[in-house]
């Protein structure tokens, strides 16, 4: 079979949280560049505005939502306002992530002891319980047709104990591969593949965009074999297999893309 029928994605209906920049930015381009129509989710108005009139620009066809993914009726409802107004769902991003600041070995407050129940909540509710709506909202319309794609963005964090990142970070992450893994068992007799992309250190905003900072970078760059941080565009790949035909027996997987830092 030729590489166009493989990655052939065109007139799939695609949705992806965390849409307005980053790795979620990087995916729906992709997508889109593809011919997949794609709904772009994130809280930020204006981030959202921008990147989606990039990719209208570019002829790919977007449909834009607000939502703040800590609201789960909302969320639930685009997903399915989404998926009523393509007449399908084909493949859905769980993306949308926070920071839980940096880890204790990058600051003291980072340590143990340090953790603030608010800001512990905070985060899982957007880097687990969101993504867990997602899931439900998305295989509901995806095993009445048996047939999908859903992918969660986890982290290596969630792979291995980080000094890095901080600890809701860490156990969210490691939590959702988890979560990830039981709904591909569930899901698979639907035909609904689901699975996880894994990023090692990626130049992004998340964390407030710490990775921008020369001293950030550079501590990061040491722990990466290849020596460097990745761009968003690097996703891209990856993300284009698992929302394509290409992945038609691969589902349960936490793939990681990370430059060898998970190899050693």
């Amino acid at each position: 079979m030729k590489a166009e029928q493989l990655f052939d994605i065109r007139g799939r209906a695609a949705l992806v949280t965390g849409a307005a920049s980053g790795l979620g930015a990087a995916i729906a381009e992709v997508l889109a560049a593809n011919g997949a129509h794609v709904a772009m989710l994130d809280s930020d108005a204006d981030g959202l505005r921008e990147a989606s009139a990039r990719l209208e620009a570019g002829g790919g066809a977007v449909s834009a939502f607000v939502v703040d993914v800590t609201e789960s009726g909302r969320l639930r409802g685009a997903i399915d306002e989404f998926a009523s107004s393509c007449g399908r769902l084909d493949v859905v991003f769980a993306n949308a992530g926070i920071s839980a600041g940096p880890g204790f070995g990058v600051r003291p407050e980072g340590g143990l002891e340090s953790v603030s129940l608010e800001a512990w909540q905070h985060v899982l509710d957007i880097n687990l319980t969101s993504v867990l709506v997602t899931l439900q909202a998305a295989a509901r319309h995806m095993k009445a047709v048996r047939s999908g794609r859903i992918v969660v963005t986890a982290s290596i964090a969630g792979m291995r104990a980080e000094s890095t990142v901080g600890y809701a970070y860490a156990a969210t992450k490691a939590a959702v591969a988890n979560v990830v893994r039981q709904a591909a068992l569930e899901l698979a007799p639907f035909g609904v593949l689901v699975n996880a992309i894994a990023p090692g250190p990626f130049l992004t905003r998340i964390a407030g965009g710490q990775l921008h900072r020369p001293e950030v970078r550079a501590r990061f760059e040491e722990l990466v074999p290849m020596g460097r941080v990745a761009a968003p565009e690097e996703i891209q790949g990856l993300a284009l297999l698992l929302a394509s035909p290409a992945c038609s027996y691969i589902t349960g997987a936490v793939i990681p893309i990370d430059g060898g830092a998970t190899a050693g």
